[in-house]
């Protein structure tokens, strides 16, 4: 077999078979097979496209590229989730001790995060602590005793995937269906859960802008999913303004703990609840997801929600009673017109933020946990001429007079009403 027969085939729209896919994601795991050649393979796939079996093997290729977590002795269904990423997205911190809390495993693996978008690790370390960086005998432990874990992925889990999405990064290869789902799948299934939901965003802030590039990714990834006996979900959901109100680490953490007492944002807790529903369906705790539904609020309204969260960041060397870092300074944004907010561009204000320090432009770059945006208006809302409608927590007052200004400009404020846009877009599902 050669490399170079597979480019030309899959040049030509031709299928690649499972063992040509196998031939080609072992040989570049191992560095027999040099980069231009991937790349070249890449740029043909990412123009003649890949069909449900050839993405399916690629995904599984991947997987087997290195260790697979064996989660089975974790009792019950070990159910996972995955966001594809946004703005002020603290659905993990939420969601994940509402769910252990009902006695479902929760074992997840996450990442830190780059751009305008936030790492749940990077959230999670606003705690004094806080460590991510557990053993997988640890990991395991604190799964059956405590229901929830969460730890970095291993440099061992899925390899090929992270070689090759760091080539498909510089090669211009990055937004092709197959290559995305395969990527995001492969890490899911090999961190070892029986079923997987995943909650893929559309809009403004999200990596697919449009609904019909979201519906696309959610069914190829349920597919590749239900191919290897996985039972996987994807729940369809708004990123067209950033979720909740806060933006940034320790802030988000707050937001989070507030939700989990009861008096967070409305959008946030039903996208936990929505996303949380198909988990506990999943697990076999309920029927349908109207009953999951009752069971999840209940652990908000009994406080066991809450508890199992600080049960979580204690039993990662976390402490939980330590005050979160905050900014030295809090600055208002007031509003210059009066009107409608008809719209808050997501990326943009996940950009503000990262400029303050809430977030990395590349991956070395040290965060600043306590800085970031509160939202005081949100899409929908009638705002007056003077009124504020969002506070920059800054450590750097030449960055905060930017961050104003900036967050003015990604505020569209009119007269007009226009028309809501859903929270929950649709459920994929086989």
């Amino acid at each position: 077999m050669r490399m170079y027969d597979l480019i030309i085939k899959k040049r030509n729209g031709e299928q690649l078979t499972k063992e040509e896919i196998n031939y080609f994601i072992d040989g570049y795991t191992k560095g027999i097979i040099p980069d231009y050649q991937v790349s070249s393979l890449m740029m043909a796939i990412y123009f003649k496209k890949m069909n449900k079996r050839e993405t399916a093997d690629l995904t599984m290729a991947m997987v087997n590229s290195g260790d697979i977590l064996d989660l089975s002795m974790v009792e019950g269904i070990k159910v996972d989730k995955h966001s594809t990423g946004g703005v002020g997205d603290t659905t993990s911190l939420v969601l994940t001790p509402m769910v252990a809390a009902l006695g479902i495993p929760v074992a997840k693996m996450s990442g830190r995060g780059l751009g305008h978008t936030g790492g749940t690790i990077d959230k999670l370390e606003s705690f004094k602590g806080f460590s991510v960086e557990i053993s997988k005998e640890k990991f395991l432990e604190n799964v059956n005793k405590n229901k929830l874990a969460i730890m970095a992925q291993t440099k061992d889990l899925a390899p090929a995937d992270k070689k090759l999405y760091a080539l498909r990064d510089v090669t211009g290869t990055v937004e092709n269906i197959s290559l995305i789902s395969s990527s995001i799948m492969s890490k899911k299934i090999a961190a070892g859960a029986d079923a997987i939901v995943l909650d893929v965003k559309v809009g403004d802030g999200a990596f697919m802008k449009t609904y019909e590039d979201a519906k696309a990714l959610a069914e190829a990834m349920v597919d590749i999913g239900e191919s290897v006996n996985r039972n996987t979900v994807a729940v369809i959901s708004d990123m067209d303004q950033p979720l909740g109100y806060a933006i940034g680490n320790a802030l988000e953490v707050k937001e989070a703990i507030d939700t989990l007492k009861g008096n967070g944002p409305k959008d946030l807790l039903e996208l936990c609840l929505t996303i949380g529903s198909y988990m506990v369906v999943l697990s076999q705790k309920a029927k349908d997801t109207s009953e999951a539904r009752e069971l999840l609020m209940k652990t908000i309204g009994d406080g066991s929600a809450l508890a199992k969260f600080k049960q979580f960041i204690v039993s990662q060397g976390g402490d939980f009673d330590y005050e979160l870092p905050k900014a030295k300074y809090i600055t208002e944004v007031k509003s210059n017109k009066e009107g409608y907010v008809n719209k808050i561009n997501s990326e943009k204000i996940g950009l503000i933020a990262m400029e303050l320090g809430a977030g990395r432009k590349v991956k070395d770059d040290v965060i600043d946990l306590a800085v970031g945006i509160v939202l005081n208006k949100k899409r929908g809302d009638w705002v007056l001429k003077g009124e504020t409608i969002a506070y920059i927590h800054g450590n750097d007052e030449g960055k905060i007079e930017k961050a104003k200004r900036d967050v003015l400009e990604n505020y569209l404020i009119e007269k007009e009403k226009k028309n809501e846009l859903p929270l929950i877009y649709n459920i994929i599902q086989k």
